[in-house]
């Protein structure tokens, strides 16, 4: 039976994992090998914390019990290099110089924004980049992921393994893109993101219609990246749009699990501080796109418009099919053309 300590260390396993992977992964160039050794710092923690206690600072301990493992791994590989020189072996690769690793103990904020932008790599499948960004930054079990998306479990574990070998095998560098790479790589990032919220808000596969539970995480994932890109305004813009859809999620469905229209929705039941914090990252959004907004900013203005409405006959139409307009010109599509000509008939 899970004692307080072992829920405390659940706890802190789900908040502090995507980061200690992320500064593991900056010491050892390996997201494989990082998780290794970031699940063998939890189970000292399993081990040690129940006689110990919860230490004042986890995050900080478990870190440090990751580190040292993977300086003792460095070491093993340099003495095993020294000996194969002693042998009259040419030394082919460059190992890092632990004292530098050591002594790079910041820059938390930015070796996850390395890590997102691994995980959501083009040269992975949008299946792979899903499961993976949920495991490695959303601290999700490879079971809750199966769970999550209705497929089996050693679909899922399958899908991670072959996902850590193709960014090994592809050498891809622990980093964040710069200048014109890196609008491209965002996109990627946004779109798993997205993925993730909406396989949660309008489930593609099994018995519910909702699966609230998805939603949350692509929101954490969302809030994440907001704070770690401050003045991308699209990353403010997908987290408007997903707070602002998600606040209707109680007045979706009615008392047996039938979809209820936004026209017929009981506005009572959406949650005001999802629409208070939506309409906020929108604001910043569009104060940082200026006269040039991207898709997710121009969606969520629309879902806002919506949210304004205190009654369906209340809605700005004619905004509504402005918005659209520009959204149209930004990325046409016939599901953009037919809500544009849904609400110019409404205006």
């Amino acid at each position: 039976m899970p004692t307080d300590t072992h829920r405390a260390i659940e706890a802190v396993w789900r908040i502090e994992a995507a980061r200690l992977i992320a500064g593991l992964t900056r010491l050892v160039r390996d997201i494989g090998v990082a998780e290794e050794l970031a699940q063998d710092a939890l189970v000292a923690a399993l081990e040690q914390w129940p006689v110990t206690g919860v230490p004042d600072n986890p995050g900080a301990w478990l870190m440090t019990t990751a580190k040292r493992r993977a300086i003792d791994q460095i070491r093993r590989a340099e003495t095993y290099k020294r000996k194969v020189a002693e042998v009259g072996r040419e030394l082919t690769e460059s190992s890092p110089d632990i004292g530098t690793l050591v002594a790079e103990d910041d820059g938390i904020g930015d070796d996850l924004l390395r890590l997102v932008f691994v995980a959501c790599h083009p040269v992975l499948s949008t299946e792979a980049r899903a499961a993976l960004t949920l495991r490695l930054l959303g601290g999700l079990t490879t079971d809750e992921i199966a769970r999550a998306f209705l497929v089996p479990e050693p679909t899922v574990a399958q899908r991670i393994v072959r996902a850590k070998k193709t960014l090994a095998g592809a050498q891809v560098p622990f980093e964040v893109p710069q200048g014109e790479e890196l609008a491209a790589r965002l996109a990627s990032v946004l779109e798993v993101v997205y993925l993730i919220f909406n396989e949660g808000y309008s489930a593609t596969a099994g018995d519910d219609w909702m699966r609230p539970e998805l939603c949350q995480d692509a929101m954490r994932l969302g809030r994440i990246l907001a704070r770690l890109a401050p003045r991308e305004p699209e990353v403010h813009g997908l987290v408007a749009l997903m707070e602002i859809q998600a606040s209707r999620s109680a007045a979706r469905t009615g008392p047996g699990g039938e979809p209820i229209l936004l026209a017929e929705q009981n506005r009572a039941r959406w949650d005001r501080w999802l629409i208070r914090h939506g309409l906020a990252a929108l604001e910043r959004a569009e104060s940082l796109a200026g006269d040039a907004p991207g898709p997710y900013v121009l969606q969520a203005a629309i879902a806002g418009c919506h949210a304004r409405a205190r009654r369906f006959e209340d809605t700005d139409w004619v905004r509504i099919a402005a918005l659209y307009e520009r959204l149209a010109a930004a990325t046409p599509s016939p599901v953009v053309e037919l809500n544009r000509a849904m609400a110019l008939a409404m205006a």
